[in-house]
């Protein structure tokens, strides 16, 4: 199985199959926003995912919308009987530099800590988080209402690298 950049109506139906499964208990319950803390972390994480063009983030962002086509055509498949393999306009996060690269590990870093000290519950939501954020992130218009983040994470790591390196410091 290759890895795609492209998603299908089938993997934006399983993207929104886990968005609504964490937020109907929300909804339902008082809306504090400590119950989507699990979900959000891991959403952005999968944000932060999509903005790499390539290694082991990148991949795993890419495969996200493969693994995501194939079980949500198959769902529609067996739930309507229609088929739900027509692609959507694809989207990217471009623009992520070397600078950038150090706040995005650092910020899945905080994702998967966040991860390892959860609870069973609190896991699935990252996890879920993670695949919604990053399959999400395939589309043009969630891609277009990020563009900016690739350009605030290189400013950002800008910043941390100026600091170390002593510049503007006295």
């Amino acid at each position: 199985m290759n890895a795609t950049d492209k998603l299908t109506l089938g993997g934006l139906l399983v993207a929104l199959i886990i968005l609504t499964c964490n937020l109907y208990p929300w909804y339902r319950g008082g809306r504090e926003m400590k119950q989507l803390a699990a979900f959000g972390k891991g959403s952005a994480g999968g944000v932060c995912m999509a903005m790499c063009p390539g290694g082991i983030l990148g991949w795993a962002h890419s495969r996200s919308g493969t693994v995501g086509n194939g079980i949500g055509e198959r769902t529609s498949q067996a739930a309507t009987g229609t088929a739900s393999g027509q692609g959507l306009s694809t989207g990217q996060l471009v623009g992520l530099g070397m600078t950038g690269a150090v706040v995005v590990v650092i910020a899945v870093l905080l994702v998967a800590l966040a991860y390892k000290e959860a609870g069973k519950k609190d896991k699935r939501r990252i996890i879920g988080g993670v695949y919604v954020g990053s399959t999400l992130c395939l589309t043009a218009g969630v891609a277009g209402i990020l563009a900016w983040l690739p350009g605030a994470a290189n400013s950002l790591g800008d910043g941390v690298v100026a600091f170390f390196q002593g510049v503007g410091a006295l």
